[in-house]
């Protein structure tokens, strides 16, 4: 069997988690080839003293990657990429990309937006991409270490569009070898927009008011505000043929009830922070570029986008 060549690039509490079980097993059968890519600190710590997960699922909590690099340039012949950055590094990172991928490299993003697939093509156009959601209670406790919650992460991902015949199997026998938990499908949209409807609506939501996931629910105003914004994905979503069920938004909010009450969002914790960065592009600018795109009003998510936009901790 070939050896492939997999690289993790981004390890955070996603590709910490996902390229950890990766990287650990291959240790044991040393099938293929694995590669981190980690900068400053991170990659300081990995280098004395392997990736730490912290993890029921795992008693041996490191592992050692074949290879750690600090730059993407230093890679070679990458077979699969698995991309777990932050959504606003995501352009930096394709635009480095296309000096080392080849056209049978696959791209599987670990990251949750309905325009990812979409922003990777446009850089990179050729390249085979898997479109893709995640679900994963993990975190970075310190650079180097990754602590994870709860239930098993997982995976949902599906078909290239543009490249449907493209032969994954053997990516399908990493994660299944790995005990990652995916589930692997002809076509992800529904997944990936069901996943984005939620965490666009209360993630804006709960960064306008410095709230929670419970009283979005709760508070009329602020459940209205989010019924409002998931209306517009929803309009969004039928025009571009992925169908949402009928009650997604009554299913949205029995989600959102199965958290605790005051579970914050991300958004909302650096958006009231004050980070410079955060997800507000990911979810309002998404919903504001395909809704001009299909023609579909956005009218009210831009109203909670300028306001968020306008706070005076976005203006430091």
């Amino acid at each position: 069997m070939k050896k492939r060549h997999i690289v993790v690039i981004g390890l955070g509490g996603v590709g910490g988690y996902f390229g950890f079980k990766i990287s650990q097993h291959n240790e044991l059968d040393n099938q293929n080839k694995i590669s981190f890519i980690a900068r400053g600190e991170t990659f300081k710590r990995i280098k004395e003293n392997g990736l730490i997960l912290l993890s029921a699922e795992h008693s041996n909590s490191v592992t050692n990657p074949d290879a750690l690099y600090e730059t993407i340039s230093d890679i070679e012949n990458p077979d699969l990429i698995l991309i777990g950055v932050k959504e606003y590094d995501l352009e930096r990172i394709c635009n480095q990309l296309a000096k080392v991928i080849t056209k049978k490299t696959v791209l599987l993003p670990m990251m949750n937006g309905a325009d990812i697939y979409d922003r990777i093509r446009k850089i990179l156009p050729h390249a085979i991409i898997l479109p893709s959601c995640v679900y994963v209670a993990s975190h970075i406790k310190e650079k180097g270490i990754v602590e994870h919650h709860g239930k098993a992460g997982h995976l949902i991902f599906g078909k290239d569009p543009e490249n449907p015949s493209e032969n994954i199997n053997w990516i399908l026998h990493v994660l299944k070898s790995s005990m990652i938990n995916f589930d692997f499908k002809e076509n992800a949209q529904l997944d990936i927009w069901t996943k984005f409807i939620f965490i666009a609506s209360f993630g804006l939501v709960t960064a306008k008011h410095n709230s929670s996931l419970g009283a979005v629910c709760s508070i009329d105003s602020q459940k209205e505000e989010a019924t409002k914004i998931m209306r517009e994905i929803q309009a969004i979503a039928h025009q571009k043929r992925i169908d949402l069920p009928n009650d997604i938004i009554q299913k949205t909010f029995e989600k959102a009830l199965t958290f605790p009450p005051k579970t914050p969002t991300s958004l909302q914790l650096d958006v009231h922070s004050g980070k410079e960065n955060n997800e507000l592009e990911l979810f309002a600018g998404a919903i504001l570029k395909y809704g001009q795109e299909t023609q579909i009003d956005t009218s009210f998510t831009e109203k909670i986008y300028r306001k968020i936009k306008a706070a005076p901790q976005n203006r430091l």
